[in-house]
């Protein structure tokens, strides 16, 4: 009944299992893969015609995880699985981002890759296996396609490369780095490291690059065994005469459109150019592959300009060369509410960053497969239309946008204070109200700064560089602070953040089928004397932390015995709440005894802080307090004495005075304020107190009580 084929590979610590033909027969190709108990379910369609009017490749990838596999049922109301989480959403990024280039220009028919995790080990993270499955399976569907592609995790520890590296092991390592590429070459990075050198992540990508080998060839061993049927599929044929009419009625515009300098005015260029082509070429009647081909021929004529006047040493678009970074602008403080805020601004590129402060109940809470965690350092990208331009749908953020909200944050977390230092929830929002190239680097300055302005203190300022690669047969340029023409029309985006001490994020696509390590060297060299030219603008603005803002919370952190929590607490909750009220502030206590105490003003937070301090208070032998009698003892024994709050002690009838006292009550009252001396505190916790210890021999210095 099942024609199955499995294949099994050591891959680092892990055995990595590939198997199809059991599963999802019906799909063009399927792969479930294993890494130890991580298993992803990966299958592939493919459409056999091009959709009428299709103009573009519909590569369209979905990764999800399923709650069942780590043996959890959904929460909410309707118990099941939602929208797509930001781990989801990025994980399909990972796999669409290495694939993309790899299918034939000319080629536009739809394309889907469903990668569903069904079980999961916590220490295994499924993004590795659900993109290896990705490329085996789409070599079993036969389509166009010049993989396969491996894809490795990279770790640092204790100055030593790791493979695939456990939950665990992340936990102590100062790079996380994911890179995938061909047999050949790299072709896309993501990383986020704690502060390390160039030639440190250089040496990562390439040791990621010469591990993933393994799966290369066992992912080529598995798709010959299956010996899929290969797709009939021939790019359409050059038509010389048809790129002569396209170069006569548009050449000479395109080639005028990029000697102009200013974005809208050499798009409006470029428009007046395609529409000269289509009223001349394109009418209803026209095919769908012959559009297509048009459109193809009218872009290479682009990149022929482009690229052209780049590799004959010509000026860029924009005049520069191909070192120098646009003109910066910087500006702190632009919004009067906010506790930090920044406008940075890099040629055409601006981004308006603020920071917010909050307590740890503004934590995000993340439900993961692995297991719920929170989360104090958020950042949000924002690209409204307006920022190129254009008219558009205002809406939920897409998937560009979480992916260059996640790359900033990446840079910036290496230099956030320890929650020790700062216990602060911190929110950064970038609004991206210019856009020319290179707004998520942009994103990462004004962040920095705006988080210094809201004084938190940095270990660092932290500043990003988009690099560009324009590659013909050997010759090639790499190009600092890369335009969006220059991305649009280029071969590489190569974008490097950090410190003047080393990288912080780094994230690599490659349009072509990859890049050598010399090229990646070049452009890490070039970024980073980029990213110090910036920095030392960045450091010019803002030296370090400002002054917290007047309407951030003022937080005040103390330390308590475990076994005092119940005591701030009280029975129900009721002693907590009482003193929120009555101080006006929010108080958080961790399971640790750390007590975080929000406030609007200082004034509030001691008062709080003073409250917690005489509830948690233990009475020590020897010293003297200011108590009130709450009892007499019957019998004639004493009284109980109230010295602190919850804290109450014996004063034994012969610890009142020097004399014979025969009545307790002649001496003492109910509610009388008397000092008392802590005599002892026995083994269960009992105070024992004294009055006569603070009297004189003369008895007629003690007063008795007033009946």
């Amino acid at each position: 009944m099942f024609n199955k084929h499995i294949k099994t590979f050591q891959y680092g610590n892990q055995t990595v299992t590939l198997e199809t033909g059991e599963i999802a027969r019906q799909a063009a190709g399927t792969v479930k893969i294993s890494m130890g108990d991580t298993v992803v379910l990966v299958a592939v369609t493919a459409a056999k015609e091009v959709k009428p009017g299709q103009d573009f490749f519909p590569l369209t990838v979905d990764y999800l995880e399923r709650t069942y596999a780590a043996g959890k049922i959904p929460g909410g109301f309707f118990k099941r699985e939602g929208k797509q989480s930001e781990k989801e959403i990025l994980t399909s990024r990972l796999i669409d981002r290495p694939i993309r280039p790899l299918f034939p220009e000319g080629f536009f028919n739809d394309i889907q890759i469903v990668a569903m995790v069904v079980s999961v080990d916590p220490e295994i993270d499924s993004d590795i296996p659900a993109m290896l499955g990705a490329s085996a399976a789409l070599l079993l569907t036969g389509v166009p396609f010049a993989g396969p592609i491996g894809a490795a995790r990279v770790g640092y520890i204790n100055g030593e490369y790791v493979l695939n590296p456990t939950k665990a092991q992340l936990t102590r390592s100062q790079l996380d780095l994911v890179v995938a590429g061909t047999e050949k070459a790299v072709l896309m990075v993501e990383s986020e490291a704690d502060v390390l050198s160039e030639e440190t992540m250089l040496g990562a990508v390439v040791f990621g690059h010469e591990q993933m080998q393994a799966a290369i060839r066992a992912i080529n061993e598995f798709a010959d065994e299956v010996n899929p049927e290969v797709w009939d599929w021939q790019p359409p044929a050059a038509d010389e005469t048809l790129e002569a009419k396209v170069r006569e009625l548009a050449g000479a515009t395109i080639d005028a459109a990029f000697k102009i300098k200013q974005k809208q005015a050499r798009t409006a260029k470029l428009d007046e150019a395609w529409a000269a082509v289509e009223a001349a070429l394109i009418t209803e009647e026209t095919d769908t592959l012959l559009a297509n081909q048009i459109r193809g021929i009218f872009k290479d004529l682009e990149k022929e300009v482009v690229r052209g006047q780049i590799l004959e040493g010509q000026p860029r678009i924009d005049g520069r060369d191909t070192r120098t970074v646009r003109p910066i602008n910087i500006q702190t403080g632009v919004l009067p509410r906010t506790h930090g805020s920044a406008l940075f601004t890099r040629g055409e590129t601006q981004s308006l960053a603020t920071a917010t402060l909050g307590t740890q109940r503004d934590e995000q809470i993340i439900d993961a497969l692995s297991g719920e965690y929170t989360d104090r350092f958020m950042l949000h990208y924002n690209f409204p239309p307006y920022s190129t331009g254009e008219v558009g749908r205002m809406g939920a953020p897409k998937r560009r946008e979480i992916g260059h909200g996640r790359l900033a944050k990446r840079a910036l977390l290496a230099v956030l204070p320890d929650v020790e230092d700062f216990s602060y929830t911190m929110r950064v929002v970038s609004e991206i109200t210019e856009s020319n190239g290179s707004s998520s680097m942009a994103s990462v300055c004004a962040g920095c700064l705006s988080l210094l302005n809201a004084g938190v203190p940095l270990k660092s300022h932290v500043a990003g560089i988009a690099m560009g690669l324009i590659l013909d047969g050997n010759k090639f340029a790499v190009l600092t602070d890369i335009l969006g023409d220059e991305d649009h029309l280029g071969d590489m985006d190569f974008k490097v953040a950090g410190t003047t001490a080393g990288v912080t994020a780094l994230q690599m696509d490659i349009k072509i089928q990859g890049i050598t390590k010399e090229i990646m060297q070049i452009a890490l060299a070039q970024a980073k004397e980029a990213r110090l030219k910036i920095l030392s603008q960045m450091q010019q603005a803002v030296e370090g932390p400002q002054e917290l803002s007047a309407h951030a919370p003022r937080l005040f952190t103390m330390k308590i015995h475990q076994d005092k929590i119940r005591d701030v607490i009280g029975k129900g909750g009721e002693t907590i709440r009482a003193l929120t009220a009555e101080t006006g502030t929010e108080i958080n206590i961790a399971e640790d005894g750390t007590i975080t105490i929000a406030a609007s003003t200082s004034e509030a937070g001691e008062a709080a802080k003073r409250r917690i301090e005489a509830i948690t208070a233990e009475v020590e032998v020897g010293k003297v307090y200011e108590g009130t009698v709450i009892k007499i003892l019957d019998n004639n024994v004493g009284a109980i004495v109230s010295v602190m709050p919850g804290k109450d002690g014996l004063v034994h009838i012969s610890q009142i005075s020097h004399e014979r006292v025969k009545n307790v009550s002649d001496y003492l009252q109910i509610g009388q304020q008397v000092k008392v001396k802590a005599l002892e505190i026995d083994d269960r916790g009992r105070v024992r107190l004294s009055i006569k210890a603070l009297l004189e021999k003369a008895p007629q210095e003690f007063k008795p009580a007033e009946n």
